[in-house]
């Protein structure tokens, strides 16, 4: 199994929740990336490099962004996690090659 590391920027993000549902949507997000680091979508482009895990919750579609690093064992890392609204355009901020 992959360790994990959240960036600072997804940490404050999920301890802003005020929603404990949705807190615990990211959790199980966060483990299933742990558990798995290839189930999220690759993408292109300016993001190559970046996968993508997705879901819904309440109407309103969610995203987290990481990479995968292979350091003794592999290390998932996650850039950004938040709403999909300009999801992508905050990722970009974030992504350094």
């Amino acid at each position: 199994m992959a360790n994990i590391i959240i960036s600072p920027a997804t940490g404050k993000y999920i301890k802003k929740l005020k929603d404990k549902n949705l807190k615990e949507l990211f959790k199980e997000a966060f483990d299933e990336i742990k558990a798995d680091p290839t189930v999220g979508e690759e993408k292109h482009g300016d993001l190559e490099g970046i996968l993508s895990y997705g879901f819904r919750y309440n109407r309103t579609e969610y995203r987290v962004a990481y990479t995968v690093e292979y350091v003794n064992d592999e290390l998932v890392v996650v850039i950004l996690a938040g709403t999909h609204e300009n999801f992508y355009r905050e990722v970009k901020k974030y992504w350094n090659k």
